[in-house]
């Protein structure tokens, strides 16, 4: 199955060396000692590079073909807009001439300064709180203007082109095809309906892929990192990954954040319907995601419980999970 292009860009990003890498880094003035770490990224290549000094910096090596130039062009503008903002972020340097997007013969890449930190506590309701607030800042700052080259999550892209992708290239056993189409055909009518009990909801730039993994927390509070998967979308798309347990551990988690959000930005609460539609189609393009990428080398390694019939046979029942969740009422918030 080919789910990549096989082209000279692709061939040499899985080809990407640790000479390579180094070779990029001290073309743009850095002196490396060697140390090379890469880190938990699979759609492009990161890693920790140690300098001389004793320091680090983090460069990411670009996917050909996802986005363009003037896409991460806008990532990059965001980031700095944010971080002008005194939001904590963590930007791309800008070499000397203002540039934040890098090239070195066929790669492209960005270089970043490295920051440390640990996961947030989603226990700990106090850093929930915080978390909301560093959200509607985010968010304040993302609503002022509109994204020309990035698009929306929307139902085309992660669900209805996501789930014809997986079935076009036979990557489901054959006897779970039927199973699994119509289960799918369902939920995206029940997300279209969440969608509808929501009305006209705004779009606004966000994170995208806001997660524990992508959050930092230091003794000064959180700070984000990567945004790859910066689009428009709802703002609760930048929440709903924080609740999960039981319906009351959500709501308890969601009045917290809701709580810190609203400080510093107002919330509409119709956007509580797309909570379990969000985390439907999250599930629906993972998979998908998956299969697109499965000729890169580095993602049967990195799942190798992926593309087997018990993996398929789990997603069904995951995505049956979610038929029964979406038609809950949605979690309620008194804010």
């Amino acid at each position: 199955m080919t789910t990549e292009l096989h082209d000279e860009q692709t061939l040499a990003f899985r080809d990407l060396s640790p000479d390579r890498v180094l070779n990029a880094v001290e073309s743009h003035g850095y002196r490396c000692d060697g140390q090379l770490l890469p880190l938990n990224s699979y759609e492009n290549r990161v890693y920790r590079i140690g300098l001389e000094d004793g320091s680090f910096i983090i460069s990411k090596f670009y996917r050909p073909h996802r986005w363009s130039d003037e896409a991460i062009g806008e990532e990059h503008a965001f980031s700095w807009q944010l971080a002008d903002a005194e939001i904590p972020i963590v930007p791309p340097i800008r070499n000397d001439g203002g540039d934040t997007l890098l090239q070195l013969g066929v790669h492209r890449f960005a270089l970043f300064p490295y920051h440390g930190g640990r996961a947030p506590d989603f226990d700990n309701l106090e850093q929930i709180e915080q978390l909301g607030r560093f959200l509607g800042r985010l968010h304040a700052v993302g609503s002022v203007e509109n994204f020309q080259h990035r698009p929306a999550l929307d139902i085309d892209t992660f669900g209805e082109s996501a789930y014809r992708f997986v079935l076009d290239t036979h990557f489901i056993p054959i006897e779970l095809e039927l199973p699994y189409r119509s289960l799918v055909e369902d939920l995206l009518k029940q997300v279209r309906w969440c969608y509808e009990r929501a009305g006209e909801v705004e779009l606004i730039r966000l994170h995208g892929d806001c997660h524990g993994g992508n959050i930092l927390w230091t003794d000064d509070g959180p700070h984000i990192v990567d945004l790859d998967d910066t689009r428009h979308a709802p703002a609760v798309q930048d929440m709903w990954m924080f609740l999960s347990g039981e319906r009351a551990d959500q709501t308890q988690c969601l009045d917290a954040l809701l709580e810190g959000y609203s400080v510093f930005r107002q919330f509409d609460a119709r956007q509580l319907h797309l909570i379990e539609a969000l985390r439907t189609l999250r599930l629906i393009h993972y998979y998908s995601w998956i299969a697109q990428r499965w000729d890169d080398p580095a993602f049967p390694r990195a799942y190798p419980w992926f593309n087997t019939q018990r993996c398929w046979e789990q997603h069904i029942l995951d995505l049956r999970e979610q038929a029964a969740l979406m038609n809950e009422p949605p979690l309620e918030w008194h804010g």
